[in-house]
């Protein structure tokens, strides 16, 4: 049996994902900040707008896990969805995720569908890995594009090339589990997508206007702040989580 992979842990913080990206192939146009708050404009004006994706890490609570099931019960392979009843071809997927089969590599996963989807794409850098990445995920079926992930040395390499770069030790198959989720908020087609390897497929969370962006308050009500809020509805309010964002580089 083959033995799964297992990669260290990543920080949720830009000075990792802003080297997780470059040696990806993004442009230096874009950069990740920090989110200090979610609803004190103050705290958010050093971030430039448009902001393009959120990267966060959701901490596990009970109520959110349960929703997690009934949701993914619902869920499918997108790509069949979208296009496997369109003899045409004009029915196309809008986004393109992931399903995680490397353990702990979440944090890689979710800078990846930060970046290959929505307005962000543009910003990929021809011949980088993220392009030969994304043009080859397209046309794959979920478990073939989870493969190419798996497969892919260069994704591998850039991961354990950052991972130095935060305090998590290496891991070992025994110790692999969740203490959060890495969760990629992302706007696509005037839609706000929440993109986590470790579900069953992208989910749709309702439209954006044209000049709403993922730090938008609709945004964050529509998707960060639901799951907050879904979680204290419960009594288990838990604010162990980090928030990043990519956005344009000031100056």
């Amino acid at each position: 049996m083959e033995r799964k992979k297992i990669f260290t842990k990543l920080e949720n913080n830009p000075e990792v994902m802003n080297a997780l990206a470059k040696k990806l192939g993004l442009s230096d146009d874009l950069t990740f900040y920090d989110v200090y708050s979610l609803g004190e404009p103050e705290l958010l004006a050093h971030i430039p707008r448009p902001a393009y994706a959120l990267l966060v890490i959701i901490p596990p609570t009970q109520a959110w896990m349960t929703e997690r099931e009934t949701e993914d019960e619902a869920l499918g392979d997108p790509v069949t969805y979208y296009n496997g009843g369109a003899a045409t071809g004009d029915v196309k997927e809008p986004v393109i995720w992931f399903k995680q089969i490397i353990g702990d590599a979440c944090g890689s996963y979710g800078l990846v569908h930060c970046a290959i989807n929505g307005q962000t794409h543009q910003f990929i850098l021809p011949g980088s890995t993220l392009e030969r990445i994304r043009n080859d995920a397209i046309p794959l079926p979920r478990d073939e594009r989870a493969r190419l992930l798996y497969d892919s040395q260069e994704f591998e390499e850039a991961h354990r090339s950052v991972a130095a770069l935060g305090d998590t030790p290496e891991p070992t198959v025994e110790d692999s589990g969740h203490t959060g989720h890495f969760v990629a908020y992302v706007k696509a087609n005037g839609r706000l997508w929440e993109l986590e390897g470790a579900r069953e497929g992208p989910l749709d969370r309702g439209a954006l206007d044209d000049d709403e962006d993922v730090l938008s308050p609709k945004a964050l009500n529509l998707g960060l702040k639901r799951i907050m809020n879904l979680s204290a509805g419960a009594g288990e309010e838990d604010l162990n989580f980090s928030c990043t964002v990519l956005a344009p580089r000031s100056g």
